[in-house]
């Protein structure tokens, strides 16, 4: 009756439960999240786990496991794996049937997802050779500017203007935050500057795939309401995030399981 689906990231582990029985959003049964840490075959069965604690569910009751996210490998056990760019889009689309464009700026890489009407990939991009665009590059300048990394977005939303980060490098970008914060500008223009640079390189991505409302983003970063905002504007379509943006790659793991 039940499946499951895990998505080892970089950053952190998702797991979900869906129920065979349920439709919609019923058939979302348990879900979990925990921090990849070092060891990511361990970090995925822990989601797993807990996803199966919280509802009272045994491993044995999984008909099957699919896994994805960089770590999908090392989840030994799963009954099969799938990339990230075929659950996000999966996932996506069980969310809200209406998506045409994905968005998921990842922990260590960035993608941008094409779906047909009938939810299949159509074509897709993805940043998977530097920092620069990723999650991972939010963490660093978040870092540079002694900010939580929870509340950068909120500060970028709150600046008047965004002072210029002209390079996508993440070691040359930290080097122009230092010298802003040397030359006196507000902290929150120089992490507007950082949020318009991700999203200039993410948006270039886009046009290459294609937008098409409607604009979905998932991932831990779509819970950076400036990331989204800086982004809304670069592509001049209004991006949806569901409430369950951090478990589509899950989802979409489970809805294939």
């Amino acid at each position: 009756m039940y499946r499951a689906g895990v998505d080892i990231g970089s950053l952190t582990a998702k797991a979900v439960i869906m129920n065979s029985a349920g439709t919609g959003a019923e058939a979302i049964f348990s879900k979990a999240i925990v921090f990849t840490g070092y060891d990511a075959a361990r970090a995925g069965w822990r989601a797993l786990q807990e996803a199966l604690e919280a509802v009272g569910v045994e491993r044995k009751d999984l008909a099957s496991v699919v896994s994805t996210g960089y770590g999908r490998a090392k989840l030994e056990g799963a009954d099969a794996t799938f990339t990230e760019i075929l659950c996000h889009g999966k996932g996506a689309f069980f969310l809200d049937d209406r998506t045409r464009t994905v968005i998921d700026i990842g922990g260590q890489d960035s993608k941008v997802i094409a779906l047909g009407p009938d939810g299949k990939v159509t074509n897709f991009s993805m940043n998977e050779k530097c920092a620069a665009g990723t999650g991972r590059f939010l963490e660093v300048m978040a870092h540079a500017m002694q900010v939580e990394l929870k509340d950068f977005g909120k500060l970028a939303l709150s600046a008047s203007q965004s002072a210029r980060i002209s390079s996508m490098c993440t070691v040359f970008a930290e080097s122009e935050v230092v010298s802003h914060i040397a030359s006196g500008k507000p902290r929150e223009e120089i992490i507007a500057g950082i949020h318009e640079a991700i999203a200039a390189r993410v948006s270039a991505m886009a046009r290459q795939v294609g937008v098409s409302d409607l604009v979905m983003m998932t991932g831990g970063v779509a819970l950076n309401v400036g990331m989204v905002k800086a982004l809304e504007e670069k592509l001049g379509h209004e991006i949806l995030v569901h409430p369950d943006a951090q478990f589509t790659g899950a989802l979409g793991a489970a809805l294939l399981a």
